[in-house]
């Protein structure tokens, strides 16, 4: 059966867009009218690394059995889909008419699982003995979540990672790390039996390329636990935003391999943090399978490069994990600095427009 699925965000959402045309279901993604308009006229183009396979494999939106539209925010009447999947970064969600929709899927009563590094308030608010009150100044616009059920939100660990290869169409997508998304299942039975349809389709789907039927990475696996979400955070604090230094920027891969020691000093304690919340070991991700897999991001962060790109606003996962730290009676000299130079950088990017 056909699941309708509202992506917001073109961008990284296209990827997970990709995913589920593949399986055969129906994608709508939510964009500006420029590249709304460029991607119901040619669709959008993922490129795949495959493991045994020279360069990429460029999968074409055109090609594959579901169906994929696209739509300015104004148009988008939530109460269509059967689920509503937030791409966009943290900040865009509070940017005119992206705001007005965020409160029509908040009373659509639709689920929604965010693919954000950046987890929303209302899936905060699932974790036991967590107080989310000292924890909305993180974010660029906290109201937006006011309308959001934490029983109907979820989260689902960002981990492939992607990028806009430069010089090309807002409709191209590559991908440089094909890992998986993890999913935390929902509160509610109901959108978590969904979830986990989704996933089975996906993982059930092959792509005809050329030469026979293959197999493309890059799934949605769900988990019972609400934490495993959470393995995202060791690696943003000791690799994205290290790539951040006062003057200039590094890659992720020179910032968790160029002093391996104290990488394992901060991804460690980040970890701690997280099972003192209540997460088990076997959520997370250990360092050296992480630092294994930086070998391969040869790029700064996104986070680096919008900060010294002029950027107002960045997902400020480092704040987030500073403050519930706190909470707990944790501090981090290595956070504290972070957290330091991109305030630093913030106020910097203000005062120049």
């Amino acid at each position: 059966m056909k699941t309708n699925v509202l992506i917001l965000g073109a961008s990284y959402g296209s990827l997970f867009s990709t995913k589920l045309l593949m399986a055969g279901h129906s994608v709508s993604l939510v964009c500006t009218k420029g590249t709304a308009d460029l991607i119901n006229r040619e669709g959008t183009v993922v490129r795949f690394p495959i493991r045994g396979r020279e360069g990429l494999l460029d999968i074409s939106s055109k090609g594959l059995p579901g169906e994929l539209s696209a739509s300015t925010p104004e148009d988008v009447h939530p109460g269509k889909f059967d689920l509503i999947v937030l791409g966009m970064q943290e900040a865009q969600y509070g940017s005119p008419g992206v705001r007005e929709l965020m409160g029509r899927v908040g009373q659509s009563r639709k689920p929604c699982l965010a693919i954000m590094n950046m987890p929303p308030l209302p899936y905060l608010k699932r974790i036991p003995g967590l107080s989310t009150d000292s924890l909305v100044g993180c974010y660029a616009d906290p109201g937006v979540w006011d309308g959001f059920d934490p029983k109907l939100t979820s989260l689902a660990s960002p981990d492939p990672q992607a990028f806009r290869p430069p010089d090309e169409p807002k409709n191209v997508l590559q991908v440089g790390l094909p890992t998986n998304f993890k999913a935390a299942r929902f509160e509610a039975e109901e959108p978590t039996a969904l979830l986990r349809k989704l996933e089975a389709d996906i993982e059930r789907a092959r792509f005809d390329a050329g030469t026979g039927f293959i197999e493309i990475p890059v799934k949605l696996k769900v988990h019972d636990s609400i934490f495993v979400p959470l393995a995202k955070w060791p690696m943003l604090i000791t690799g994205n935003y290290r790539c951040i230094r006062k003057d200039d920027m590094i890659s992720i891969k020179d910032a968790v391999l160029g002093d391996v020691g104290k990488s394992r000093e901060i991804y460690e304690w980040v970890s701690k943090l997280c099972t003192g919340l209540g997460a088990d070991t076997g959520d997370l991700v250990p360092f050296d399978k992480y630092a294994n897999a930086t070998e391969g991001l040869g790029k700064p962060s996104s986070a680096a490069r919008a900060l010294f790109g002029g950027a107002a606003n960045i997902e400020r996962v480092d704040c987030l994990v500073r403050r519930i730290a706190v909470q707990k009676g944790l501090q981090s000299n290595a956070l504290d600095e972070i957290v330091t130079l991109v305030d630093q950088r913030l106020t910097k990017n203000l005062a120049a427009r």
